[in-house]
């Protein structure tokens, strides 16, 4: 079997990296070093980012809820409490998107989840 060069195989993995590194400011784009590092380093901060997008995203997705049960006269604790109860299996994103959307039926899932709420 032929011994196999490297050179090409270096030549397209160092340009793949500055292709990844356009943009960055001086040396970050163009010393192959420093280079690798910002970009394993901004590879790592959108992976992670992408998680706390998702935590962003249902924190927002809890306060719309909890504003619109105080419009109602519940609070959102009791509120998801008495959803829990009633055996209402809709997700916050949907109760957040019904809230801001269609206040008349989130209005009647308040009604159902209060009712459930009282009984016991």
């Amino acid at each position: 079997m032929p011994r196999s060069k490297s050179s090409s195989n270096s030549r397209r993995k160092v340009k793949k990296l500055y292709q990844m590194a356009k943009g960055y400011w001086g040396a970050h784009r163009h010393v192959k070093k420093t280079a690798k590092e910002t970009v394993n380093k901004a590879l790592h901060h959108a992976f992670t980012d992408r998680h706390d997008r998702r935590q962003n995203m249902r924190s927002l997705w809890i306060m719309r809820i909890n504003a619109a049960c105080r419009l109602n006269d519940i609070s959102y604790s009791v509120f998801i409490g008495g959803l829990k109860k009633a055996g209402i299996g809709l997700n916050r994103k949907v109760l957040a998107d019904m809230a801001v959307k269609d206040p008349e039926a989130f209005k009647n899932v308040v009604t159902m989840a209060k009712s459930q709420a009282a009984t016991a």
